[in-house]
């Protein structure tokens, strides 16, 4: 999806909305819109994994959580002045890319895949969970920062800019200055990705997908290219967490839960997780319901977003928004058909 000019002048409008769109409302549903830009760059990066490279990965909360922790410890321990909360950043998704790595290199030249691997990446990501839980004593502290066991992280520094001529960086609170931030991060994030996918490792990604032994016969060496994506997508979900943690100034254990690390499986798969642009819409379309539905009783929010993954199973196993979004281009071209 999204190949020709129409497309393209769809996105632009969509893109002038969302910049004009912070000048028309306050500043609470900004920074409410700004939540959920922070979770898309994790569903773009299992595109990737999921989507383009055929491997089924629960671990994305557990790397959204590893960059969030080491995001909160870097800045307590030391501040967020000269712009060290950017570095931090970088910091923290490059732990979450080195631990993907680690962990990736086992499980692909291990030979895990299909099943086994979705249960091992859970396995990593309760087990992470579990562990953060149970660090509320003080012996549990990393230099000044606290863990704080099942209660999280909290206190820690918004991301900061440098500004010349000025002795006070910009905090980027829950505003304006942060969304058009994370807005950038996110038009960049997903023309990259678009530009990697129609690259020849994606190509390469998509025949892995499609039947790994045909790819491996042609001379592809297929454990590399699944853990290039693997840790790609993993560093996407970093950058989440870090963006969470900073939007929120918080992190907790149960960001990386049971339901935490199912969430972003049932939107890239109502999204339609073979396109970067179903499932960024869709991402962004279902998050917005989940948190209505969550006013009324979150059970009720779970209960919907499960329905949504078995009609999504048994209807349209591409993704119900892919489904959607392909129907105006099948009745035009059926009643072309019948026309002539």
């Amino acid at each position: 999806m999204g190949r020709g000019p129409w497309f393209w002048l769809g996105a632009l409008a969509v893109l002038a909305a969302a910049v004009i769109y912070p000048l028309l409302t306050d500043s609470y549903t900004v920074g409410n819109t700004v939540y959920f830009f922070n979770w898309a760059f994790m569903a773009l990066g299992l595109c990737l994994i999921w989507g383009y490279g055929g491997a089924l990965s629960f671990g994305q909360t557990a790397f959204f959580g590893i960059a969030g922790y080491a995001y909160g410890v870097i800045t307590v321990d030391f501040g967020s002045d000269f712009g060290l909360t950017l570095w931090a950043l970088l910091g923290a998704v490059a732990i979450s890319a080195l631990v993907a790595a680690v962990l990736g290199y086992f499980l692909f030249f291990g030979r895990i895949n299909g099943v086994f691997l979705g249960i091992v990446t859970l396995a990593v990501t309760l087990v992470l969970e579990r562990f953060m839980a149970q660090t509320a004593g003080p012996e549990w502290h990393i230099g000044a920062a606290r863990l704080n066991g099942f209660n999280g992280m909290s206190g820690m520094p918004p991301l900061t800019i440098p500004w010349p001529g000025s002795d006070d960086p910009i905090a980027l609170t829950p505003d304006i200055p942060l969304y058009y931030v994370v807005l950038g991060l996110l038009v960049v994030t997903y023309l990259a990705l678009r530009i990697l996918v129609n690259s020849s490792f994606g190509n390469v990604l998509v025949a892995i997908r499609e039947n790994p032994l045909r790819a491996t016969m042609l001379g592809y060496d297929v454990r590399k290219y699944q853990l290039g994506a693997f840790v790609i997508g993993s560093a996407l979900a970093g950058l989440s967490g870090v963006l969470y943690t900073s939007w929120g100034q918080y992190i907790t254990p149960s960001s990386m839960g049971i339901t935490a690390a199912a969430l972003p499986i049932v939107w890239v798969a109502v999204g339609g997780r073979s396109d970067l642009t179903t499932t960024l819409l869709g991402t962004i379309i279902l998050i917005g319901g989940f948190q209505a539905l969550t006013v009324y009783g979150s059970q009720y929010a779970l209960v919907v977003m499960g329905l949504l993954l078995v009609l999504t199973v048994l209807l349209a196993p591409e993704g119900l928004v892919a489904a959607l979004a392909l129907l105006p281009g099948k009745l035009l071209r059926r009643r072309a058909g019948e026309n002539a």
